[in-house]
């Protein structure tokens, strides 16, 4: 069985540390850890192939901006053969404090304009995500700035640990299932 690992995240050094590059963070974070090489997929984002647990895995970051993820996304998933079902999006929710971890079987974007791209490009709302809180927003700061902007410094600390724990419950997904990692890892 082969799966599919996207980070949603803006392309560039400008939002490379930014609270809306949660899921490219991850994606980074995977990547070391399991020793990927990152090479460009049809001018639409950076993938790379691991082997985990004897499962063929892609890693996925989209390149084209987190509104429009969901085209490089259905475009590797369809060229490998790979069901909406075994693809895991990882992406930052504001709803959730800076560092908690939610994975869900399925459900709506809930706001997200980069899963709502994927949602759509695949067709379904049957996609396992991980989400990684970067939030609450203050009342003083517009959305789009806040997600926009860079951690502080007590968030980098605690980002560290929660990017640690998503590494390893993706891990736990592909060896042991979906709901062993939602059970370890929901928080």
């Amino acid at each position: 069985m082969q799966y599919l690992l996207v980070g949603l995240g803006n392309p560039g050094s400008q939002y490379a540390r930014t609270r809306h590059n949660a899921g490219f963070m991850v994606l980074d974070e995977v990547a070391e850890k399991w020793g990927a090489d990152w090479k460009a997929w049809q001018n639409l984002g950076d993938y790379a192939k691991v082997s985990v647990g004897g499962q063929d895995v892609f890693l996925l970051k989209p390149t084209t901006y987190m509104n429009e993820s969901g085209r490089a996304v259905s475009s590797l998933a369809r060229f490998y053969k790979i069901a909406p079902q075994n693809c895991v999006i990882c992406f930052d929710d504001i709803s959730l404090d800076t560092g908690k971890l939610r994975i869900r079987k399925n459900g709506s974007a809930g706001g997200q304009k980069g899963m709502k791209s994927v949602i759509e490009q695949l067709g379904t709302q049957d996609i396992p995500r991980l989400r990684l809180g970067v939030g609450p927003k203050p009342d003083r700061f517009d959305l789009a700035n806040f997600v926009l902007s860079n951690f502080s410094k007590t968030d980098e600390s605690v980002l560290k640990e929660a990017l640690t724990r998503a590494v390893d419950a993706l891990e736990v997904y592909l060896k042991e299932g979906l709901e062993k990692a939602m059970n370890r890892f929901n928080g």
